[in-house]
């Protein structure tokens, strides 16, 4: 098991390389940009990357949740959520529309730039 400086789980190598590469395709196909701050794209595929592993499906990891098995049957929270799949609304700010403040310029991220990032916490 990989834990980071807090002692904190982390995803296992092939879950977060699987998320990363979600992320990027997603990203490609819906014309949106990762964060401009890495660090939050990394912590974002991230957290994906444990509730794939831990719930079987990757559930958003920027929302609280009373249930987490019934958050990830109603599938509404799964990523891409309903309302990024809908209206391009990604509240943890992974996919980012061209005209946000936030949104950089990079589609796509390697495992060791996610690392590095969320090795910092």
């Amino acid at each position: 098991m990989n834990t980071a400086s807090d002692g904190a789980h982390q995803a296992s190598e092939k879950s977060l390389d699987t998320m990363r590469k979600f992320a990027q395709t997603y990203a490609q196909r819906s014309g949106t940009y990762f964060c401009s701050d890495a660090g939050t794209t990394a912590v974002v595929i991230e957290g994906l990357a444990k509730h794939k592993e831990d719930l079987g499906a990757p559930l958003c990891p920027c929302r609280f949740y009373e249930d987490k098995e019934a958050e990830v049957k109603s599938t509404y929270w799964n990523c891409p959520c309903v309302p990024m799949r809908e209206r391009h609304e990604c509240h943890c700010m992974l996919f980012l529309t061209e005209d946000n403040p936030f949104a950089g310029d990079k589609q796509e991220i390697t495992v060791e730039e996610i690392r590095a990032e969320t090795n910092k916490y």
